[in-house]
């Protein structure tokens, strides 16, 4: 079965760091890109990083540039979103998915919150 298991949400006061993960499993990890996106109470899904388990191209959000950075280890099938100088907007349900570059199926996983105060 297909898996994205995210984690690493919390709650951090503003300035803080936290490091969210997302673990792969199920399908061919090297085959996909893997992205992060997050929703806020009351306002649309937003894309805040993507990056290219084949190529390493990444992709990050306006309001993230600077701030987070995401990596990836293919030896543990994982993901990762490194968010620094977290701001309250940054509040909102943290989601990974998976795109295939071959068929451009989409897989999600379940979300991690992550909430910020001022």
């Amino acid at each position: 079965d297909v898996q994205l298991q995210a984690s690493g949400g919390g709650l951090v006061q503003a300035g803080g760091s936290l490091r969210l993960s997302c673990v792969a499993s199920g399908f061919t990890f090297d085959d996909h890109a893997i992205g992060w996106f997050r929703q806020a109470p009351g306002k649309e899904r937003e894309g805040v990083s993507c990056i290219s388990a084949n190529n390493g191209k990444i992709y990050y959000g306006d309001s993230v540039k600077g701030r987070f950075t995401i990596s990836s280890d293919n030896a543990k099938n994982t993901v990762y979103l490194q968010m620094n100088n977290l701001k309250p907007e940054d509040t909102a349900v943290y989601y990974c998915n998976a795109i295939s570059i071959i068929s451009r199926r989409v897989f999600w996983g379940q979300g991690t919150l992550v909430t910020v105060s001022s």
